[in-house]
């Protein structure tokens, strides 16, 4: 495939990237030139449902916060097997059908193990 073929194919995307990339400087550009300059205290102020922040804006997230979520991703993407195991049973026979029964099984243990240890326990 000669050289000029593949430019002539990408051309359109790096001109549209391009222009995007422009436009959306020009935008930011605009903006700060022509919008209103006044900060005060008010503006500065870090905004609550209306009313004023009491203590700090950060504050530490518990760790099992992240175990949770960890084990909900790992859960989710496991369980996205299924979907393509689903649709495709019919015509990968009896060895598909066991094979995901036993991935089932390994899984089912592994939640109850989560389940009897707390890692599922948000307190």
């Amino acid at each position: 495939m000669p050289i000029e073929s593949l430019l002539n194919d990408y051309l359109p995307i790096a001109v549209l990237l391009v222009l995007a990339t422009g436009l959306a400087c020009l935008i930011i550009l605009i903006g700060n030139v022509v919008g209103p300059k006044n900060p005060n205290a008010t503006k500065g102020m870090a905004y609550e449902s209306g009313m004023a922040p009491i203590g700090a804006a950060v504050r530490r997230v518990p760790l099992r916060y992240y175990l949770v979520a960890v084990l909900f991703i790992l859960f989710d993407i496991e369980v996205m097997f299924f979907v393509p195991w689903a649709v495709s049973l019919k015509k990968m026979g009896a060895l598909s059908f066991w094979s995901m029964m036993i991935f089932t099984f390994v899984l089912t243990i592994g939640l109850i193990y989560e389940w009897k240890v707390g890692a599922l326990d948000w307190e």
